[in-house]
């Protein structure tokens, strides 16, 4: 395989998961792969550490080590991951109201809204309709326009994706507790400790080491978030209108949890590594054990009132639901995906954790063929709950 191939493939991986190489390899070869990374911890080591594939379509450039990319939404489980830090540290209330923190938020029939609905992804505040077209990236902006929004439906009787908002109501509730914006406090108190390779906003020394997002136009999402007469085209109209957004440079510097965290499988692995092992990793502490088991308590499941897709949701993140997510063969496997197949997973029964970051997009609503077919590699045979 010469060094130019696309199928180029670099890495690490210990035997007992020879096959995920194979499966990684076959990506590339009849799934369409064309960059990509993915990582496997088991019982708090790096067992699988891949990449390979294309980063820069127009040179050629191959995928390397250290090339990041958008995880799109996966950013969301990172930033409910520092609320839920601040809940382990006794500064939040998980049973509080929002507004003991952030008291703006008390108004249009928001007023009983409480911490735990906020991370529960029951709040109804699925738009920030106040917020001007294009404005997704001013903090501020967007977060008077998310006081101010009006709830779907009452705050705790239904469950939505807040695809848009997620990103803001985690991150202003971290702001208004600790002082410091969500990429600080995420860059401060995980990603550093753990040393990780993952944050919102790419700093210009890193810009050069970004793989472009190829959309897909099979992609459900990436469809209808550009089309403002659907719910998630309501909801994305705050973002700067471009055919492909996520490799503006604007996009990528902002702060902005609910879609731009760049990093790669390596990092999320490692991140969801901790959640497999309780909390923590290698002497660094994020949450008690405790916390994780609240964090894969069931909130709610159904058809969701933003995508109309059947899911699972536990306190931050998704929990394992076939068809949609497919998490392994744990019921009890959590974890968060990104639009176009990117994902972290946690399963604390078998020890493992899971990332995959790839640059194409999928098709289709889900996580792709490419992503699970290297997560049942990774973690069996997909649940049916």
């Amino acid at each position: 395989m010469s060094s130019a191939s696309p199928l180029h493939i670099d890495g690490t991986c210990d035997p007992d998961f020879a096959h995920m190489r194979e499966v990684f390899a076959e990506n590339f070869r009849s799934r369409g792969e064309i960059g990509a990374a993915v990582c496997v911890y088991r019982d708090g080591k790096k067992v699988v550490d891949l990449w390979g594939g294309v980063a820069d379509v127009a040179t050629g450039a191959l995928w390397q080590q250290d090339t990041i990319c958008c995880m799109m939404s996966v950013g969301k489980s990172m930033a409910a991951l520092c609320l839920l830090m601040l809940i382990d540290r006794g500064k939040v209330d998980l049973e509080a109201l929002v507004t003991d923190y952030w008291p703006e938020f008390g108004q249009a029939g928001k007023e009983k809204t409480t911490v735990r609905m906020l991370l529960s992804a029951l709040t109804g505040v699925l738009y920030a309709d106040a917020a001007p077209d294009g404005s997704a990236y001013d903090w501020d902006v967007m977060c008077r326009a998310l006081a101010a929004q009006q709830p779907e439906w009452e705050p705790g009787t239904r469950g939505a994706y807040h695809s848009v908002t997620a990103g803001y109501l985690l991150g202003e509730m971290v702001r208004r507790v600790d002082g410091r914006m969500i990429d600080v406090f995420f860059r401060e108190e995980v990603a550093r400790p753990l040393d990780v390779d993952y944050g919102f906003g790419v700093a210009e020394k890193d810009m050069h080491r970004v793989s472009d997002i190829l959309p897909n136009p099979g992609s459900v999402t990436f469809v209808q978030a550009k089309d403002k007469t659907t719910k998630l085209g309501r909801a994305w109209r705050v973002r700067p209108s471009s055919a492909n957004p996520y490799n503006e440079p604007a996009y990528r510097r902002a702060v902005f949890p609910s879609s731009n965290g760049h990093g790669n499988a390596r990092a999320i692995a490692r991140v969801y590594a901790a959640l497999a092992n309780g909390g923590s990793l290698d002497g660094v502490h994020l949450i008690s054990p405790a916390l994780v088991e609240e964090m894969r308590t069931e909130s709610w499941r159904g058809i969701c009132g933003m995508t109309d897709r059947p899911f699972r949701y536990g306190v931050g993140l998704f929990l394992n639901y076939a068809p949609m997510l497919c998490f392994g063969a744990n019921p009890r496997a959590f974890g968060h995906p990104g639009a176009g197949g990117a994902v972290g997973i946690a399963d604390p029964e078998a020890g493992l954790s899971f990332s995959y970051s790839p640059n194409l997009m999928c098709a289709g609503a889900g996580m792709g063929e490419r992503c699970e077919a290297l997560v049942q590699a990774a973690l069996g045979k997909q649940a049916i709950i």
